[in-house]
């Protein structure tokens, strides 16, 4: 599990390689990841956008910018959270995500709550101790 906490709103992500999905003799990987996020602030907040930054094994870069999560933009008063589940594929066996929420409080204010950098890790990449 990875966990960022930015001005009281907590973010885990839990990714998970989907075998099931993924084609490794075409290059084609896939994993979902679970994303809880969590008010422990004393203010209402609601969800307006995201922006993910999906990096790939060969270091190619993908933003993807867009409203709410899943189709939605919850609001989450003082100890409320949201769960969801998404995926990405990738055309290499590893990568890495990271991101952001843009936030709005019940004061009008808006900030951007970090989502931490999580590694998208498949069976068919081998692992090197540096």
């Amino acid at each position: 599990m990875y966990e960022e906490v930015t001005r009281g709103v907590r973010v885990a992500v839990q990714p998970v390689y989907l075998e099931d999905q993924s084609q490794p003799e075409r290059n084609h990987f896939v994993w979902a990841y679970r994303v809880t996020i969590a008010n422990e602030g004393g203010e209402t907040v609601r969800l307006l956008t995201r922006h993910w930054k999906i990096t790939d094994g060969n270091g190619r870069l993908q933003e993807v910018r867009g409203p709410g999560v899943v189709g939605e933009q919850p609001v989450l008063a003082p100890g409320d959270s949201f769960e969801y589940t998404s995926g990405t594929p990738l055309s290499t066996p590893s990568g890495i995500m990271a991101g952001s929420y843009r936030m709005r409080a019940a004061s009008g204010e808006t900030f951007d709550a970090a989502v931490p950098a999580f590694s998208l890790d498949s069976p068919h990449e081998a692992r090197r101790v540096n």
